[in-house]
């Protein structure tokens, strides 16, 4: 409860931050602030508290709501200097902490209500952000299909939440857990789950429901689709994980829709990776795949799946943040995106070349990088639970993966520069790109250094 109230506090200060005229001291404040709840969140450990029954600050719910502090961290690191251009950046900075209210809220709740409230506060906030960059309007379409379409999921969502209600008479988890071994109304458990299947398929970006996240992740400015791509993506997951885990282990047939979902996912990534010649939209289709990588733990429901989400959500989170913190340096200095811009990157600036390496190493699953044990322990869970088929279909994915990936470092170390452009990197930028390079590494070599938290 805590971390929600100082990442409240922090909002509600950033937002009075231009009327009192201390937007300088607010950068600082903000990270002091991250740093306090951090640490008000891991004293939490082995402590559950479950406030007023609607959330459960159990092992599961800090773990992750730290993880999402870390991420957030470094985010605020990298994205310092795109919002200080900006007149409003007291505006984006509040939205950015009311959305992490939102990701802590989902990531510890023990009532369908507060699933809902945590999902509207996140989105609310990004579908905002989406739209930031006033002046372009890629954008502003970015925005808006972004709230269109989140609206429309979010109906289904709450459809899934007044069947499963209407069968168990409850909001609470354990309590619907309980009435559903019993209930003969098996057509509309079934019809309840696939809706919020489908709700939180949307958000989580797993196809059929995936066709947003390419265009959206492409038009929103770069710091935005990194947040995108890493705290929503992480506590979308960790909901996701939760409700099912808890409710519905013992209900329907959803594990098979969603391991036909998972393949699709896989496979429509990584193939529209290929054609890719933008590096933003290219990372957008490796967050889809990605998606199906992590999503692979949920189908294979066991004692491992929850670990094997969060370090997959943790590795994958910091690699990205080091790949859209180079994209955003580069696309400023050469007015690009795309993987033409990174030829020659190597004797232009060996940090940034190395560092990209890394990021793609690890998230085409490389050893030893801190992707590929988090794709060995997530293949791992799932052969233990007997879906061999599936993790021999997410290998075949995984090395259509290698091939764009492996473009980018090409481009970097065997094409020459076709126009010299000297490129800065500030010290910000480069502390994150350190911190995260080294991370990537470190979890890679020594996984057993968070593992085994949940």
């Amino acid at each position: 409860m805590n971390t929600l109230l100082i990442l409240s506090a922090l909002g509600v200060i950033a937002l009075f931050a231009e009327i009192f005229r201390f937007r300088k001291g607010l950068f600082p404040l903000i990270l002091l602030g991250l740093a306090a709840a951090f640490i008000f969140t891991a004293n939490q450990y082995n402590h559950p508290h479950v406030f007023f029954g609607m959330m459960n600050f159990d092992n599961y719910a800090v773990i992750f709501s730290c993880s999402i502090l870390v991420i957030a961290f470094l985010w605020f690191m990298m994205a310092k200097n795109y919002f200080l251009q900006e007149t409003s950046v007291t505006d984006h900075f509040s939205l950015i902490l009311f959305s992490l209210v939102g990701a802590v809220v989902m990531v510890s709740f023990s009532n369908l209500t507060m699933l809902f409230l945590g999902i509207e506060i996140l989105s609310v906030s990004v579908y905002v952000l989406a739209a930031s960059d006033k002046s372009n309007v890629m954008s502003n379409e970015s925005g808006f299909k972004y709230f269109l379409m989140g609206s429309f999921a979010t109906g289904f969502l709450l459809f899934g939440i007044t069947l499963i209600y209407g069968v168990t008479g409850s909001f609470d988890l354990a309590t619907i857990h309980t009435q559903l071994t019993t209930t003969n109304e098996k057509g509309l458990v079934l019809a309840g789950i696939l809706l919020l299947l489908v709700g939180l398929s949307f958000k989580s970006s797993l196809a059929p429901f995936h066709f947003w996240a390419p265009d959206v992740y492409e038009g929103a400015p770069t710091t935005v689709t990194t947040y995108m791509a890493t705290v929503v993506k992480t506590a979308a997951f960790a909901a996701f994980f939760r409700l099912f885990s808890t409710c519905f282990t013992a209900a329907g047939n959803w594990s098979d829709i969603l391991w036909w979902m998972v393949v699709l996912t896989l496979f429509i990534g990584n193939v529209s990776a290929v054609r890719q010649k933008s590096l933003k939209r290219l990372l957008a289709y490796s967050s889809v795949a990605h998606a199906g990588y992590i999503a692979i733990a949920i189908v294979s429901m066991s004692a491992t799946s929850a670990s094997a989400i969060f370090y997959y959500t943790l590795t994958y989170s910091i690699s990205s943040i080091t790949a859209f913190t180079i994209l955003f340096i580069v696309s400023r200095y050469k007015g690009s995106k795309d993987i033409s811009a990174f030829e020659g990157m190597s004797k232009a600036n060996p940090l940034l070349a190395f560092a990209m390496t890394v990021a793609m190493l690890s998230l085409a699953g490389i050893p030893p990088t801190a992707g590929f044990f988090a794709k060995y322990y997530v293949f791992l869970t799932a052969i233990n639970h007997g879906n061999t088929l599936l993790v021999l279909l997410a290998v075949i994915a995984a090395l259509i993966g290698i091939y764009y990936y492996f473009r980018v470092i090409i481009a970097m170390y065997f094409k020459p520069e076709q126009q010299l452009v000297p490129i800065q990197v500030g010290p910000l930028h480069r502390t994150v790109l350190i911190i995260t390079t080294v991370l990537t590494l470190l979890l890679g070599l020594f996984p057993n250094l968070v593992l085994g938290w949940i």
